[in-house]
């Protein structure tokens, strides 16, 4: 199946040039079924990578735009009157898809925000009395904007830590940037194909649940999350323990893609920074000096022992 994931990646290249990061993240997130939260300015091809990602996987797409005036129901759905038949009906909203980019998700007020993440923790959803399962797989694929941003909402602490990942993504290299242009100069367009089913997709999901690790390499999962826990005047609050199960998923999916059967620190310290850097709360200090929480997960696992 490593052959596959190589082929989806080249279909996905057809439409996105670079973002190795962004495309790896979304494949981890899809194989651990995990949702993913990226931060970065617009333009940066985040819609182009989620619709090229669901036509080489072959699964159905949606995107909602986060706006100050949308509404829950915008989201998830409603009960709709008929009169002709004097009944309610139930219109399902986008959120019935498999993969959903929600798109400026802190453009909107924290009630349009909590409809969205309780479907991605719940994985269903309630419209009146009707209670509806998402589709398999579902996956949420969340942007914001950068926080220095005009009419942002901070996405609370417990909704954030719903999202398995989160991504920063930036602007391409100038190689990239030249590649870029000369492809719309030229008007090509190539047309990305299916490369595996979703049967295919629960056999990828289900070796990469194989992939062996050690008990010294469990252990230091444990130790780098609970490391961010430990008194530090740059430290607000550290991950939760949801982090360890997903630090724990993503090791196994990043060991798998490199085409290894086994996890390595390397892939530990690899998956640490995406998936600890929305869970690691800075103090006022720590922001006031500029410092990055990618540099206390950095300072973390410089601390520890490597096994």
């Amino acid at each position: 199946m490593i052959d596959k994931i190589k082929e989806i990646k080249q279909e996905i290249a057809k439409a996105v040039i670079g973002q190795e990061d962004m495309v790896n993240g979304l494949l981890i997130g899809l194989f651990c079924e995990g949702h993913i939260l990226v931060e970065g300015v617009p333009g940066l091809a985040k819609t182009t990578t989620v619709k090229a990602l669901s036509l080489a996987l072959d699964l159905e797409f949606k995107r909602i735009q986060f706006t100050p005036d949308l509404l829950p129901s915008d989201i998830i759905g409603a009960q709709i009157y008929d009169p002709q038949n004097s009944i309610f009906k139930i219109k399902k909203g986008p959120i019935f898809t498999q993969l959903l980019l929600a798109d400026e998700i802190n453009r909107s007020p924290s009630k349009v925000q909590s409809a969205l993440l309780e479907a991605m923790q719940e994985r269903q959803v309630t419209i009146g009395e009707d209670t509806f399962a998402l589709p398999r797989p579902f996956m949420v694929m969340a942007t914001q904007n950068p926080l220095e941003q005009e009419g942002v909402y901070r996405l609370p602490e417990a909704q954030l830590d719903r999202f398995m990942m989160k991504l920063v993504i930036t602007h391409n290299s100038a190689d990239e940037e030249l590649k870029i242009m000369r492809q719309i100069a030229n008007r090509k367009s190539k047309s990305i194909k299916p490369i595996i089913s979703i049967d295919e997709l629960d056999i990828i999901s289900k070796e990469i649940e194989q992939i062996h690790i050690d008990k010294e390499v469990e252990e230091y999962i444990v130790s780098i999350v609970r490391a961010t826990r430990e008194s530090s005047s740059d430290i607000r609050y550290g991950a939760s323990p949801r982090a360890i199960i997903d630090l724990y998923k993503a090791s196994k999916a990043h060991a798998y893609m490199e085409g290894k059967d086994f996890v390595t620190p390397v892939d530990i310290i690899t998956m640490s920074y995406p998936i600890l850097r929305h869970r690691v709360g800075l103090s006022y200090e720590a922001r006031a000096k500029g410092i990055q929480v990618d540099y206390i997960i950095k300072s973390i696992i410089d601390t520890l022992v490597m096994p």
